[in-house]
């Protein structure tokens, strides 16, 4: 299921292959967010052409609208939105934490309320797994109680114990599925607490999955801590299974992750800060930096070189910064679309050249922006 290519020895950066029941995935990867079975603006064609080896959607989301009655019409997800590569669904476990205003949570699972009706639905892992399964995902995500920051050792600690205890119903209920080849993945949970963390890890890793996440970080914690945790757990889970940090990050911060033995990744940063015209540019490794750029500033209204000289994505061939600006100021959909794609393109390809440093051995404690 994952095959380890090569181990660097000047990081603890991975080479891999991930094998799902709709092809192959070079590892580390990144997973633009289409989260109600869309990456805003972009057709699936687009992202094939992008370089998007894998989609991320949502459970929670989609089991709201359109529903599973309309997604069991359609054939699957994949057929309903004409995506055609492995698609990672999330379990709903996040939205334990963004939704925390609509929801009660008890050893059962989440009650949420409705953001479309205000009808109450109840969320238990079992019920997770079931609806993951009816999307036809090709990798499921347990559902876990994800808790916010700070928390105090108590509530992360109860956190814990019971994502462990929804992680095994997980498991079970996954198990009844034997003609799915869908891949199931534990989420290690524990706050900035050490010894919550690891715990974590190792009570899923006895459970034994297909391969384990990283939830809980980057929602608010210094980024010194954010490393640390990922450095423990991914130290203690089992070498021969994918890790993936949920929901992480800035360019830097990826490169730091992969570094510390991270192989998977999903984020909406560079969908969402694209729409809001944030657009990556000049990116390098060794010591050089990239830029952020905020399209809608005066300087580039008379500004007609490409957003990226070195960028070869279609928004950089054939538009000038004087024009992505002129979009948004008039708030052109095209605008955000130009620069979802420079984004999505720039994301993509940072991995393929973390990747290369990785193969040629390069990628080193000392790759830093």
């Amino acid at each position: 299921m994952f095959k380890l290519l090569k181990q660097s020895n000047k990081s603890k950066a991975r080479l891999g292959r991930l094998k799902t029941s709709r092809g192959l995935i070079q590892t580390p990867f990144f997973m633009p967010i289409a989260t109600r079975a869309a990456v805003k603006g972009l057709m699936p064609k687009e992202l094939k052409e992008l370089g998007a080896q894998i989609i991320l959607s949502n459970t929670y989301h989609l089991f709201l609208r359109p529903g599973m009655e309309i997604i069991k019409k359609a054939r699957g997800l994949h057929r309903f939105m004409n995506w055609p590569g492995p698609i990672l669904t999330d379990s709903g476990g996040y939205q334990v934490f963004s939704l925390s205003k609509q929801r009660k949570i008890n050893n059962q699972g989440v009650e949420f309320r409705s953001e479309i009706d205000g009808q109450k639905i109840l969320l238990t892992p079992e019920k997770a797994i079931n609806i993951q399964h009816n999307l036809g995902s090709d990798i499921i995500m347990v559902l876990d109680e994800c808790i916010g920051y700070p928390s105090d050792y108590q509530t992360a600690e109860k956190a814990v114990k019971r994502t462990t205890d929804w992680a095994q119903r997980s498991k079970i209920a996954h198990q009844k599925f034997k003609k799915n080849n869908a891949l199931l993945f534990g989420i290690v949970q524990g706050s900035i607490y050490q010894d919550l963390r690891l715990k974590s890890a190792q009570e899923l890793t006895q459970i034994g999955f297909d391969g384990y996440a990283i939830g809980g970080l980057t929602i608010g914690e210094p980024i010194k801590q954010t490393y640390s945790m990922i450095k423990v757990v991914a130290e203690s889970l089992d070498h021969n299974k994918p890790r993936y940090l949920m929901g992480a990050g800035k360019p830097d911060q990826i490169i730091r992750a992969v570094q510390l033995g991270i192989d998977m990744f999903d984020c909406v940063i560079p969908t969402r800060n694209a729409r809001h015209g944030l657009l990556y540019t000049n990116f390098r490794f060794l010591g050089k930096t990239y830029k952020e750029i905020h399209i809608t500033n005066a300087q580039y209204k008379k500004d007609f070189k490409p957003l990226d000289g070195n960028c070869l994505c279609h928004t950089c061939k054939n538009f000038s910064r004087a024009y992505l600006r002129h979009l948004f100021m008039t708030h052109e959909p095209l605008g955000p679309k130009l620069a979802t794609i420079h984004n999505l393109f720039f994301y993509l390809n940072l991995m393929k050249d973390i990747r290369k440093l990785i193969k040629q051995g390069k990628l080193s404690f000392l790759t830093v922006f």
